[in-house]
């Protein structure tokens, strides 16, 4: 009987929760493993963009700038869709 009216309890408040606000109701956009592995792998891409930058020079640094530009302008497009 007590675990019931417990189990009843949390499911109005969380009924109340989610309809004051209504973020917490959908689930997230990307999986764990994904956010994981996209951030392991940007940060070997500015590892390697580093490099570039003290070996290249000048012609290093226009490189991680276009990168940086683009993967920016790509998650900007990204995330717009996604709230649409």
């Amino acid at each position: 009987m007590g675990t019931n009216d417990k189990q009843r309890q949390f499911d109005q408040i969380v009924a109340r929760l989610t309809a004051d606000y209504p973020s917490l109701a959908r689930r997230p956009g990307r999986s764990r493993r994904f956010l994981i592995t996209a951030a392991v792998g940007g940060g070997l891409l500015w590892g390697l963009l580093s490099v570039a930058m003290v070996a290249w020079g000048a012609a290093g640094v226009v490189l991680t700038c276009a990168v940086v530009t683009v993967v920016g302008a790509g998650l900007a497009i990204d995330a717009y869709r996604q709230r649409r």
